[in-house]
């Protein structure tokens, strides 16, 4: 009897049973007995376990409240009421124990995958300015490893990665653990975790019905739900685009023109295509920026004057933001709107006619690609029409990298005279040259010196080595910003610098940006407009465009043109004397 009336005993505040088991609160409240038992227990102890139940409640609160977005994060974010974490639970403690066990580890589960998306919004919007495409953006995680690789070195990249993997399974684990130890308080407590809930439940309702905000966010937030919202519509649109510009490239009036009839406008002479990375609109209005890159423009302008060169400028909009260069080439280059790697692949695998590949097309010119930034095989330059690509194998440098560049630009500028330019008794030449010295992380930075110094590039050693380091210019935003206007300076100097010595009378230069810097430097604003110049010696090039609007000079005023960089394949090839065959 005794036995039984001790087996039936109602449980005392050491030891709470629940149909889920002991409490996680129950243990031992004695002294520590030491060894594997007395380690066990100490997990167990009311104080640990109210520390544990705390961080438990904080990480699941966290993860329903967190924005995808670093400009919105707040202290206020926090102090609202998560839709999704009242009606969770609600269900949690309705449900029997089996069934509760699997759904807490499944709700776990869904918020750690919901926190890794934020965490990914989140840095997509630092460099993109925009959200992840969980579609089509994995195939970035590749470019950022190599990112990180060419910038700071193969070891950093290792170290890197497994971070990222460490961090996913702990987010996961972490979350899950969490709301199993949750779930089992809420059933613990039943009519308390009813009560709150009806009390949260209303207030949500209230406070969606009223509109009310805490900071300027709603104080009844669904921001889970949100997230999924928002991911599953920008898969339905990757699919529309798809669609889209699958029907858009099929519509080419200058596919069927015959090669006689195309570029007729521009016969014999020199025409180099070159992009500026990063070289975005901000530069010119961009206060912290815009005084010493005005300054050196202007003083562009005039020196191309002086040696017999005249210029028109105005403003292209990139379909990409912070990165994606090869997003904003393949867009200039095709006359399609081209914003993700799907797009990208599509069209190069294509038959599309390229702007490079119409010059090809003629057999008029000899065309050649200066890809310093290209470091291993690239496919793509049989798409481009280029009859010679000179990657960073092919250019003969034999200096050192700055940050993630790994060429000069002026080695690199240096190269394509001596390897095409500059060769006598040549045909005319199409280049598309990619200038990559103004790429984050702007530091170090080389410096302009004597053409006749370049020489194999071995010279940079020392100037490398004078140069700031990226820790030492990424502490401090105001000096980013500085170091990137010094970097677009060099790279569009240089390019000035070699039309005024080595241009003739046949020279035609067509320089843009491909996008804007990352927000870090634009503070999220100037949109996504780059300039574009066209320099020419000879009048009549420059006659053809008298349409166009455009402005005197390298740079673009604040009512300069503003076009989509896709539209500008036609107007050229339009201007140019190409035949349209609808």
């Amino acid at each position: 009897m005794p036995l039984f009336t001790r087996s039936r005993q109602r449980p005392d505040d050491r030891t709470l049973l629940t149909d889920d088991g002991p409490s996680p609160d129950a243990g031992d409240r004695g002294g520590d007995s030491g060894g594997a038992e007395g380690g066990g227990r100490w997990f167990r102890r009311p104080a640990v376990s109210r520390v544990l139940t705390v961080l438990s409640a904080l990480l699941v609160l966290t993860a329903l409240l967190l924005p995808n977005d670093l400009s919105r994060l707040s202290p206020a974010s926090f102090g609202r009421i998560p839709a999704e974490g009242v009606l969770a639970a609600v269900l949690l403690v309705v449900l029997p124990p089996r069934p509760r066990r699997i759904a807490a580890v499944v709700v776990g589960l869904g918020l750690g995958l919901l926190t890794l998306l934020n965490f990914l919004d989140m840095g997509f919007y630092a460099n993109f300015d925009r959200p992840f495409d969980v579609r089509l953006d994995w195939v970035l995680f590749d470019d950022g490893e190599a990112f990180v690789r060419d910038s700071v070195g193969g070891a950093a990249a290792i170290g890197a990665v497994i971070g990222v993997v460490v961090l996913v399974i702990a987010v996961l684990v972490l979350m899950t653990l969490a709301v199993l130890r949750l779930s089992g308080l809420l059933v613990r407590h039943r009519a308390v975790t009813f009560r709150t809930s009806a009390v949260l439940g209303t207030a949500w309702i209230a406070c969606a019905a009223l509109g009310a905000q805490l900071a300027g966010a709603p104080v009844a937030a669904r921001n889970a739900a949100a997230l999924v919202d928002h991911h599953v519509k920008l898969v339905g649109e990757s699919w529309r685009d798809q669609r889209e510009l699958s029907n858009a490239a099929a519509e080419d009036d200058f596919k069927d023109t015959s090669p006689d009839q195309l570029l007729t406008g521009l016969r014999g002479k020199d025409v180099i295509f070159a992009f500026i990375e990063s070289y975005g609109r901000n530069a010119l209005e961009e206060p912290q920026t815009s005084s010493e890159i005005g300054a050196m423009l202007a003083d562009g302008t005039e020196r191309l004057r002086e040696a017999g060169f005249s210029s028109r400028s105005a403003f292209l909009t990139s379909p990409t933001y912070g990165g994606g260069s090869w997003l904003a080439h393949s867009t200039f280059n095709t006359g399609l709107w081209i914003k993700n790697q799907q797009g990208y692949e599509s069209i190069t695998t294509s038959d599309r006619m390229s702007l490079t590949s119409a010059f090809e097309r003629t057999g008029a010119w000899r065309t050649v690609g200066i890809m310093p930034g290209v470091t291993e095989s690239w496919p793509e330059g049989k798409f481009y029409g280029l009859d010679h690509v000179y990657d960073s194998h092919h250019l003969g440098y034999q200096g050192p990298k700055f940050g993630w560049s790994p060429i000069p630009d002026q080695y690199s500028l240096s190269a394509f005279e001596r390897l095409e330019h500059g060769k006598k008794d040549r045909e005319p030449l199409m280049a598309e040259i990619i200038l990559v010295s103004s790429h984050n992380p702007w530091a170090p930075l080389p410096k302009t010196i004597g053409w006749d110094q370049v020489g194999d590039g071995s010279v940079y050693e020392g100037i490398k080595a004078q140069g700031k380091t990226r820790a030492e210019v990424w502490k401090d935003p105001k000096l980013v910003r500085a170091e990137y206007a010094h970097s677009v300076e060099y790279s569009v100097s240089n390019l000035v610098d070699y039309v005024t010595k080595y241009g003739d009378k046949n020279t035609v230069l067509v320089f843009l940006g491909d996008h804007q810097p990352v927000p870090t430097v634009t503070h999220n604003g100037f949109g996504r407009d780059v300039p574009i110049a066209l320099v020419a010696h000879d009048p009549k090039v420059l006659d053809r465009i008298a349409g166009w609007g455009w402005q005197d000079g390298l740079k673009p005023g604040a009512g300069a043109p503003v076009w989509r960089m896709d539209q500008f394949r036609d107007r050229f090839l339009a201007a140019y004397g190409s035949t349209p065959t609808p």
